[in-house]
């Protein structure tokens, strides 16, 4: 089933599943996708579903409506479409390309590895490990250890083209980012989720968490932290 998700600002505001023929967006209260913004026309454009094809229609607005940068009348929309209406953006995914939104995030933030050397992952794993010891050590010393079991955490992007795009964290490893720009692993561990910082473009740029440069050192990340990577943002959530 095709669905848009709806953003501001790289800020994911809601999901539509296209579950019906006709779906039209505006301002009015009365429009399937209600965009209360004044540079919105009251009735903006019209989505219409017929069997796996979904088409686009501007409804002679007053600012127009964009597909991928460009004005249009009537467009065929396909898989990663983006649909700019006024300030706000809808992006299009079509599920009968299966994940093929995932995918693409995937080859274009996730990083094998074996592509970063050996030496390289040595050293996340010796940050990583350092880190840990530090945050066990100051559980003992905050009182009794009690076992917990690691809940499931995944990254939810928050900004950018792949907004609203989720990666669940199951390996033990995951390296992220961009080479030559910025790359940073995170790794899964008894003791929680560390992001370390691998390599950047620019010397002591490092990746952000709810705006702090993390710095050289494995940092833990905790539930709703926001992490800035390459130009992206992402939500950590735990389950």
């Amino acid at each position: 089933m095709a669905r848009v998700m709806l953003s501001l600002d790289g800020q994911v505001l809601a999901e539509y599943n296209m579950n019906k023929e006709r779906y039209t967006i505006g301002r009015l209260p009365d429009n399937d996708i209600r965009i209360d913004n004044p540079a919105v026309s009251g009735h903006h454009s019209l989505i219409i579903n017929i069997l796996n094809d979904s088409f686009l229609e501007d409804l002679n607005s007053t600012n127009g409506t964009y597909v991928n940068g460009k004005l249009i009348k009537k467009h065929a929309m396909q898989h990663g479409d983006v649909i700019t209406v006024g300030h706000h953006q809808l992006r299009f995914v079509d599920s009968q390309d299966g994940d093929g939104g995932q995918d693409e995030f995937e080859k274009t933030m996730v990083i094998s590895p074996s592509s970063q050397g050996e030496d390289r992952i040595r050293r996340v794993g010796q940050a990583v490990d350092q880190a840990a010891k530090k945050t066990v050590g100051a559980a003992r010393a905050s009182g009794p250890e009690t076992p917990t079991a690691l809940p499931k955490a995944k990254l939810q992007v928050l900004s950018g083209a792949f907004a609203g795009r989720e990666l669940e964290l199951t390996k033990a490893l995951t390296t992220l980012g961009r080479p030559g720009i910025q790359v940073a692993a995170i790794t899964r561990r008894a003791e929680g989720y560390f992001i370390v910082h691998v390599d950047s473009g620019k010397e002591n740029d490092y990746p952000l968490v709810n705006g702090v440069a993390i710095g050289a050192q494995a940092r833990k990340l905790n539930d709703n932290d926001v992490v800035q990577l390459a130009g992206v943002k992402m939500g950590f959530f735990e389950s």
